[in-house]
């Protein structure tokens, strides 16, 4: 049983230190105790283990050591994870008689943000010796002094602590005096020489005492001062303090040379002997640097500045002696209030220069630790400016996060200047104020936008391929890489043709190129799509509609569609000579395919002669006589008429008309012959004379078919429609009857041609406008408008690519 007993005990033991070890490791605590004055590079302890941390998140997180306002005693080997020593430390200097003593840093881990708070203990060692203020001390004494008289001695000081401070002392030799230590209301022992064995002053004036001071230490150190007692003559009476403590509080702002209090001490003696002067005695060099007191008066002044956090409490000893040499001493205690005379300082820890614009809410900024006054004066408060998306949170005792509180956009705002101030609840409150830059990183978040929604650009057509037609423009929003536009051709199709074979675009300025030359009268207008692409990853784009119209170029002339150009007919119109003035002879009808007023046709004769008969509309074409028609006009007259465009430059085409002024047939065909004749040669003058009888014989005879074919014709339809019921419609060209008077033709004129046997008494009636369908004349006069009515590719056809071109007027 008793072995199960300590077994329990000692599971129970490490169950302990287990848990004491975790809850360690949860307050990210770490401690250390190590001995003074090790050398440099000595190991105080593996961190990495300690921590629980790979050495690998030192290494990654950049782990330092942060020891705030504190002098670096201690290094970090982020390769081994152990804590080095970095400079050798003496706990005398650094916290002298402060116990215990410990140097406090934190451990910084980055990506993310950690902290960890490391503290090392300095354990004391005997490396410091008692020693006495000064090497001698001297005393009067005088020889009635009765035994058991006490006289105070300088203590010795020893900057060790504990078991290896000062310890004991021995006074040799001991023939009249020995040492009592006495014990002073603020803790500390004094040490007194108590007189053993009355002084006789005629067998000996003057004793030399050793008095030796020991520490604790292993191995023990010692030091020793010399006592110089003078025996003096018959002063029996010492001063006596009216008080033995005095007790005086004290704000740690008191002026220097304030009178702090006065002591008083009393001498039953007289004379010289009852004179007393007072002494500081037994101080330290540091209570000397702050207080004085005046010898004759026993005034005690304040000669230093005071601070509550060095110390809080001061004990003073005086010395009153007579001049006899008897002394009395008493003990001043000063207590310090604090005042609120230091403002918070804060220490950033560590802080981020540069955030992205989508960190998550509570993301770490900064990690900082304010440094209070003490007491009631270390309450403090820290804020931040309103209206910026970030909060201070605080982690711990006076331990504050700086974290974002709501989503950024680094397009709002790219920086923000972040002031923390910290105030105390002192009276008066101080505060203190850091101002800290963050630069907000971008992210792509946002596509480019084009300057319009649609965009619309003119070219004129025949253009160089190659020429800048437009440029889009987008715009990004975001910065650097993830705001370079760059311009992408969507693939879509015009006609059937690829986009890309008409136009091309920069992918950098947006620039749209054309790729061929347009033709206006193939294509008159398309569009296509182009993505504005950013340089963001993964890329963000945004489309548009191009439309490109092409504008028309004069680079068509006209075209004459009647009356048709061919070799074979001499005389195209008949006038008769009683025809009025105003007569409508024809009409030139042209087109032309282009555009605009690059389409406006204007008529004129060329070569008029003074008398001239006929003038053609400039706006219409139509062909009438300006005069009656006399016996001195010829009877074939040839019109040339130029058609022009209003383009820049103008383009015409030219046409011939070929007008006969006769009443009848034979008067036009024997002018005919006389004209023919007088042009052949005399000596074949039997041939032409032949040929001219053949041709009026086929002439006749083509026209005799014709005119029973027409009336047969004529004759059916009248029947046909007779029994329809249906209204006659009168018949025009497709696509070129005149309507209201402002078509390209005018209304259809019905002629007919009678024959006879004997050709030159044949007559030419001629009518006005009907209802018939059919223009009936000679087939060497008719024979042009007899082309245009079978031409049905060009009038009749409802696909015909000019069933689009404007009106000649």
């Amino acid at each position: 049983p008793y072995f199960i007993r300590c077994i329990y005990k000692i599971f129970c033991l490490l169950y302990i230190a287990k848990v004491i070890f975790r809850i360690k490791q949860n307050l990210n605590i770490v401690s250390y105790s190590i001995p003074e004055e090790m050398s440099k590079g000595s190991v105080v302890g593996n961190i990495a283990k300690d921590l629980g941390v790979d050495v690998k998140r030192l290494k990654t997180g950049k782990a330092r050591l942060h020891v705030g306002n504190s002098a670096e005693y201690i290094e970090l080997d982020r390769e081994k994870g152990l804590l080095l020593i970095k400079e050798k430390i003496d706990r005398e200097s650094l916290c002298k008689q402060t116990t215990p003593c410990a140097v406090h840093f934190q451990i910084i881990m980055e990506s993310p943000i950690e902290f960890y708070r490391v503290t090392v203990e300095i354990i004391d060692i005997n490396d410091n010796a008692p020693t006495f203020k000064r090497n001698s001390m001297f005393f009067e004494i005088s020889e009635s002094a009765v035994k058991g008289a006490k006289f105070a001695l300088e203590k010795a000081s020893d900057y060790d602590v504990g078991v290896n401070g000062l310890n004991r002392y021995t006074l040799n030799p001991t023939d009249n005096f020995i040492l009592k230590h006495s014990d002073n209301l603020g803790g500390e022992k004094g040490i007194e020489m108590v007189l053993e064995k009355p002084l006789d002053r005629e067998r000996q004036e003057h004793l030399t005492l050793t008095l030796t001071a020991f520490d604790g230490g292993d191995p023990q150190l010692s030091g020793t001062t010399q006592i110089h007692i003078t025996v003096l003559d018959v002063n029996d009476n010492a001063p006596v303090f009216t008080q033995a403590i005095y007790k005086v509080t004290l704000q740690e702002n008191t002026p220097k040379t304030t009178l702090l209090l006065t002591v008083t001490a009393t001498d039953s003696d007289h004379g010289i002997n009852a004179l007393l002067t007072y002494s500081l005695s037994s101080n330290t060099e540091e209570i000397l640097s702050l207080f004085e007191i005046n010898a004759t008066s026993g005034q005690v002044r304040l000669i230093g500045e005071l601070d509550y956090e060095s110390s809080r409490h001061y004990q003073l000893q005086v010395k009153a002696r007579d001049q006899g040499g008897l002394t009395d001493t008493c003990n001043i205690m000063f207590d310090i209030s604090d005042v609120n005379d230091n403002p918070p300082v804060i220490d950033l820890m560590s802080t981020t220069k540069s955030i992205p614009e989508d960190s998550v809410v509570h993301t770490v900024v900064s990690v900082m630790n304010v440094h209070p006054d003490s007491g009631e004066n270390g309450r403090v408060q820290c804020l931040i400016s309103d209206k910026i998306p970030f909060m201070l949170k605080s982690t711990s005792n006076n331990f504050y996060s700086l974290v974002t509180d709501s989503e950024l956009d680094r397009e709002k705002t790219s920086e923000y200047n972040i002031t923390v101030s910290c105030s105390d609840e002192g009276v008066p409150s101080l505060s203190s104020s850091v101002t800290l830059t963050l630069q907000i990183s971008d992210v792509n978040d946002n596509a480019p936008v084009f300057e319009r929604s649609s965009y619309e650009a003119y070219i004129v057509e025949n253009n160089t391929p190659g020429l800048s037609v437009f440029t889009v423009k987008a715009r990004d929003a975001d910065w650097n890489q993830n705001a370079r536009v760059s311009y992408i051709l969507e693939d879509s199709s015009v006609n059937g043709v690829p986009v890309s074979s008409y136009v091309s675009v920069s992918a950098d300025s947006g620039v749209i190129h054309a790729v061929r030359s347009f033709d206006y009268e193939q294509i008159k207008d398309f569009q296509f799509r182009v993505k504005a692409q950013d340089g963001g990853s993964p890329p963000l784009s945004s489309n548009v509609t191009v439309k490109i119209l092409i504008q028309d170029q004069n680079d068509n002339p006209p075209q004459v569609l009647y009356p048709v150009q061919t070799g074979g007919s001499v005389v195209g119109e008949m006038v008769p000579r009683s025809a009025d003035v105003g007569y409508l002879v024809s009409k030139v009808v042209a087109v032309d395919v282009d555009s605009g007023q690059n389409a406006w046709l204007s008529y004129k004769l060329q070569k008029v002669p003074d008398r001239a008969l006929f003038e053609v509309g400039l706006q219409n074409g139509e062909i009438r006589t300006i005069r009656q028609v006399t016996d001195k006009d010829p009877v074939n007259q040839k019109l040339t008429v130029i058609v022009e465009d209003n383009g820049q430059p103008s383009r015409s085409a030219t046409v011939i008309v070929n007008v006969a002024v006769a009443d009848s047939f034979s008067e036009v065909l024997s002018e005919f012959t006389d004209f023919k004749h007088d042009k052949e040669y005399n000596d074949n003058l039997t041939f032409y004379l032949v040929l001219a009888l053949a041709v009026v014989s086929f002439l006749f005879i083509t026209c005799l078919v014709v005119i029973i074919s027409v009336k047969i014709y004529r004759w059916r339809q009248s029947r046909i429609l007779y029994h329809s019921g249906l209204p006659v419609i009168p018949y025009y060209p497709p696509r070129y009857s005149d309507t209201m008077g402002t078509g390209t033709l005018p209304h259809v004129f019905n002629y007919e041609v009678c024959r006879t046997t004997d050709s030159r008494r044949s007559d030419f009636k001629y009518g006005q406008p009907g209802s018939e369908n059919m223009l009936i004349m000679d087939p060497t006069l008719s024979g042009t408008m007899q082309r245009i009515l079978s031409e049905k590719n060009i009038l009749d056809e409802p696909d015909s690519p000019l069933e689009n071109y404007p009106p000649s007027d």
